[in-house]
């Protein structure tokens, strides 16, 4: 014979009785301690969260976890299913007590690639600014608005956020990761992420761009071309060695781009402006050849030797094994030195100082 379903007893305690509507009546097959499953959100609030275990079993979350479900309500509806686990068969009022544990350090992944997939806005608490942009957290997510994501009241001011409850969307979601990218822009503007795609589909590579310059970090200029993410890595800023990127662009600045490389994945651009000039050691070799005569500035020292610009990225080294050591060279002076080497293909030209006569060890 089938085995008879067990109706579970009323709660007698005063602090649940809010329940007993959704409590009587329910009945539930045998369950094991241990046991998981998908259960169907009943009803939730601060104080009691019960949910549907299959068959109109009702089950409810144990006390201790019940104190951290507040964080959680905005985003969890009656209806929907999240995992739990059985971790009392049959408390002592003679209903189910469940775990929410595994969703608790999971399901606010499965939170946010719900709202990505659906285009919908998320509440985070906004943190610091720093180089990647403004750091935000959700549900003990942390994720980043890159600058170029903030509206515009705050493009010049983003340290302004700080402490801020703002409404974003989501443009990346990656718990393997630990990823979490989202935009302000996006949100107050109502973008979906077919407009973003579309945008960026139309951006061609090798094609020039005016682009606005957002702002600058040790490694690139952040621009925005007509809509879409772009950095400017400082590689390729100019044919000349950079060390500040800072001044080459000013924020709010419109310059010209080439568009090298294009990011499916993130939606963002790899710029160049050096691209836009010839590249100076492209006819090298007939502008510097051997045993020429030239005139530079020392610009840099190294252990091994001195570095001497002859034009705009154009540097030529003289080695310390090409010196006697009773040369006066100082950084910004002008001097004369003969072309002893060029190699295109490495980038690097060596040289030597004019003498009134060739040294022994020049070849």
């Amino acid at each position: 014979m089938p085995k008879k379903t067990k109706k579970t007893t009323q709660p007698t305690s005063a602090s649940v009785n809010p329940m007993e509507a959704l409590l009587k009546g329910s009945t539930f097959t045998h369950l094991r301690k241990g046991q998981e499953t998908d259960a169907a959100i009943v009803s939730l609030s601060k104080k009691s969260a019960i949910f549907d275990i299959g068959g109109k079993a009702f089950a409810v979350l144990g006390d201790r976890e019940l104190k951290e479900i507040s964080t959680y309500l905005p985003y969890l509806k009656v209806g929907e299913k999240v995992h739990v686990k059985i971790i009392a068969e049959e408390s002592k009022e003679g209903y189910p007590v469940v775990s929410m544990r595994t969703f608790f350090e999971k399901g606010k992944w499965e939170i946010l690639a719900g709202k990505k997939e659906k285009e919908e806005e998320i509440e985070v608490v906004c943190g610091e600014y720093g180089k990647g942009g403004v750091f935000i957290d959700f549900m003990g997510i942390r994720g980043v608005i890159p600058k170029i994501q903030l509206t515009e009241d705050f493009l010049q001011s983003p340290e302004k956020l700080h402490g801020h409850k703002i409404k974003v969307k989501i443009l990346e979601v990656d718990e393997k990761k630990n990823r979490l990218v989202v935009s302000q822009k996006v949100a107050f503007l109502h973008i979906s992420q077919k407009d973003l795609l579309d945008g960026f589909n139309k951006i061609e590579i090798g094609k020039t761009y005016k682009a606005r310059v957002l702002g600058a970090s040790e490694f690139g200029i952040f621009c925005e071309v007509e809509g879409v993410e772009g950095l400017v890595h400082i590689s390729e800023i100019s044919w000349e060695k950079v060390s500040n990127p800072s001044a080459y662009a000013k924020i709010g600045e419109t310059i010209d781009v080439a568009v090298v490389e294009k990011n499916l994945q993130d939606l963002k651009l790899n710029l160049s402006i050096k691209r836009l000039s010839q590249d100076p050691w492209s006819n090298i070799e007939e502008r510097y050849p051997k045993e020429k005569e030239v005139t530079g500035e020392v610009v840099r020292q190294e252990r091994y030797g001195y570095f001497v610009k002859l034009e705009p990225g154009i540097e030529g080294l003289i080695h310390v094994s090409k010196l006697t050591g009773k040369e006066d060279l100082k950084l910004g002076s002008t001097i004369k030195a003969f072309i002893e080497k060029v190699d295109s293909k490495s980038r690097k030209m060596s040289l030597v100082l004019t003498q009134k006569e060739k040294p022994v060890t020049y070849r």
